[in-house]
């Protein structure tokens, strides 16, 4: 019964490779010699354009990211200083084109409040 014996793989042989970046205007953050891709872009809807005038700006991030990472992530990407981050995970949808069924995945937006004196300028509405 060799199939169920268990076999570890040297883990010397797989090098870690960088990701290129997918979209323009997306921020990576290197983490142990590979890229991860944290906030992939801004969210610009009609409501978090009015939330810039209280210096809140909405961003879609991985699903795996954690507030301190993505905090990290912005500060270093557009030279602000970051006073709370939010987050919003939102479920994916299945939808249904006759009798076809399919699924809309799932997105995580970051929410960033920025302190008193600070703004992204590529962001303006």
């Amino acid at each position: 019964m060799s199939f169920f014996k268990r076999t570890k793989k040297n883990s010397s042989n797989f090098e870690k490779t960088a990701l290129p970046s997918e979209k323009k205007g997306d921020i990576a953050v290197k983490s142990d010699g590979g890229f991860v891709l944290l906030v992939k872009h801004p969210w610009i809807t009609e409501k978090s354009g009015s939330m810039i005038n209280l210096r809140k700006y909405v961003f879609l991030v991985d699903k795996k990211a954690n507030k301190s990472e993505i905090s990290k992530n912005i500060e270093s990407a557009y030279n602000v200083k970051i006073s709370s981050v939010n987050i919003i995970n939102i479920k994916g949808k299945v939808k249904r084109i006759k009798t076809e069924t399919g699924k809309i995945p799932g997105k995580r937006k970051a929410i960033i409040s920025l302190k008193e004196g600070y703004k992204i300028e590529t962001m303006t509405v």
